[in-house]
């Protein structure tokens, strides 16, 4: 079995590639990580830590929304040490909810307040990067959800800039498959306790068209990704598919 570090500089090809094309980070930023505790976001912390290939210096902080006083699992314990181990700044800030919310919160305005917090967090830490840990079967599964419930053709961008420039999203790990990820995770022994999950998944959508790409064979997934990418790019008039 590959090691971590033999795997990680394979993953980081594709980063500097996405970065690269996308302008994703440049010299004298300071890219917070929102890591959910996940799969996706702790490797992209990893990695990003690990260095990518940029002219220039760039900061990394590391910041974990706590919804565990909305019913969320409380993953300080776990997050905490692992950031301290990786030397990075960090904040661990409890979930802000709007008064006029109910709980428990449907997908969308739980994300909506997760995403909201978050940014609160990193513009008051100075950065002016904000980096999630999709990848190129989120950015397929969009696609294709945007298309059948919307009927319109829209995915994942690398990046995209809120608040008139002042903090800019990006998403370093979109050339990376979920496979790669996987792959990644394994080799690091990292375990995620089914208890993890969020207790509404399986109401939400995304995990229904996610479910139906994972019956499709490992080929097919790639061309499929591939081609919901392009068309979704080009309709928009952006990059072609990588």
């Amino acid at each position: 079995m590959a090691t971590p570090d033999t795997i990680a500089r394979f993953m980081l090809r594709g980063i500097n590639r996405a970065v690269r094309d996308h302008a994703l980070i440049v010299d004298g930023d300071r890219v917070a990580v929102g890591v959910s505790g996940g799969k996706d976001s702790r490797t992209l912390l990893e990695l990003l830590v690990r260095g990518i290939d940029i002219p220039g210096t760039y900061d990394i902080a590391a910041i974990h929304i706590d919804g565990s006083s909305v019913g969320l699992p409380d993953q300080r314990p776990v997050l905490e040490p692992w950031f301290q181990a990786l030397g990075v700044p960090y904040s661990i800030h409890p979930l802000e909810v709007a008064a006029s919310d109910t709980l428990p919160m449907d997908c969308f305005r739980c994300a909506w307040n997760r995403r909201k917090t978050l940014f609160t967090v990193a513009d008051r830490m100075g950065c002016n990067k904000v980096a999630f840990g999709h990848h190129a079967d989120d950015a397929a599964v969009t696609t294709l959800m945007s298309l059948m419930y919307k009927g319109q053709l829209e995915t994942l961008e690398p990046r995209r800039s809120f608040f008139d420039g002042r903090l800019t999203l990006i998403r370093p790990l979109i050339y990376l498959s979920e496979a790669e990820i996987r792959r990644f995770v394994r080799a690091c022994g990292w375990e995620f306790p089914p208890e993890l999950a969020c207790p509404r998944e399986d109401e939400a959508v995304r995990v229904r068209v996610e479910h139906f790409l994972a019956t499709l064979s490992g080929r097919e997934r790639k061309q499929i990704r591939a081609n919901l990418w392009r068309a979704a790019r080009q309709y928009t008039g952006s990059e072609a598919a990588p």
